[in-house]
């Protein structure tokens, strides 16, 4: 399959909307529909889409978390297409915007227990669960790449 990833623009609110639907509720609890729908009024750090074609089918992107860290944001894929590798390309976009951009040494996510295995292919490892952190009966995964980033010297 055939897909390009571009810069997220504001006119893209509505399809990103709806791959948000369309993971509700097996990936997304409906409380946390209008925290996204918030962030994409302006997203804080950098923020993707996926289009294979002119149709958009993922989005996700990354910022400076509170510890200097990179923290992946809001990634998903439509719920019709996982499996399609397009995960998996969100994921390898991010961490290599990450690691080019050399400024950090860390990325953290926060997902739910059902995405751990998927990420685990990245690298992250699992540092801390809190119970019904997303929502009832959706607990919040705390987990943690260390990039092995080399110092240029002189």
């Amino acid at each position: 399959m055939s897909a390009s990833v571009r810069p997220y623009l504001t006119t893209d609110k509505e399809a990103c909307l709806a791959l948000f639907d369309s993971n509700v509720p097996r990936y997304f609890d409906s409380s946390e529909r209008t925290g996204f729908a918030d962030f994409l009024d302006g997203p804080n750090g950098d923020y993707f889409v996926i289009e294979p074609g002119d149709e958009i089918c993922g989005c996700g992107g990354f910022a400076a978390g509170d510890r200097g860290q990179a923290h992946f944001t809001w990634g998903m894929v439509d719920n019709d297409r996982h499996g399609s590798g397009l995960g998996r390309m969100l994921a390898e976009y991010r961490l290599h915007a990450i690691e080019s951009s050399g400024q950090f040494q860390e990325v953290e996510l926060f997902t739910t227990p059902q995405i751990v295995p998927f990420f685990a292919k990245f690298g992250f490892a699992k540092e801390g669960v809190e119970k019904d952190g997303f929502a009832p009966n959706m607990d919040k995964v705390q987990m943690i790449k260390k990039l092995n980033l080399t110092t240029q010297g002189p």
